[in-house]
């Protein structure tokens, strides 16, 4: 029996469950905004000589994003500045993420880790890991022993 001062109780509790469900479900790229950092969409593929790493980092200078290979971990740094000090513009929304961003891949052993290259264009940063070449199986005759 409910409390008659909490008519409200149970209604409470169930938007409480909701929304540390909702905090739980939400992707970190959104809940970011409130911590000042962020983290870029990366698509990762593969074709016969390379492995392929695009990170979507729009509205981003070229030296404001740093790569970095270590122990066989690759490590994106970056860091996307608001800078628009604009007089006479007041902001209504910004759904834009700004703030420092790290990302890191542990790269397969069949990585040439020293032709990795790197380009910048149109806010997207391709890392190309080429693939060291492939040993390819040698078949080894079985030798008979007739007499």
């Amino acid at each position: 029996m409910l409390n008659a001062l909490e008519p409200f109780r149970e209604l409470t509790t169930l938007q409480e469950r909701l929304n540390k469900v909702f905090d739980d479900l939400l992707p970190n790229a959104l809940k970011s905004r409130e911590t000042s950092e962020w983290i870029p969409a990366v698509d990762i593929y593969e074709t016969k000589d390379a492995i392929n790493i695009e990170v979507e980092a729009p509205g981003m200078k070229q030296e404001d994003i740093k790569i970095n290979l270590e122990n066989n971990t690759l490590t994106i740094y970056g860091e996307r500045k608001f800078e628009k000090k604009e007089e006479g513009k007041n902001y209504y929304r910004m759904e834009r993420s700004y703030g420092s961003f790290s990302r890191s891949f542990l790269l397969p052993d069949n990585v040439n880790v020293e032709g990795i290259k790197a380009k910048y264009k149109d806010g997207v940063l391709t890392i190309t890991l080429p693939k060291k070449p492939e040993s390819k199986p040698k078949e080894i005759p079985i030798e008979s022993e007739e007499k």
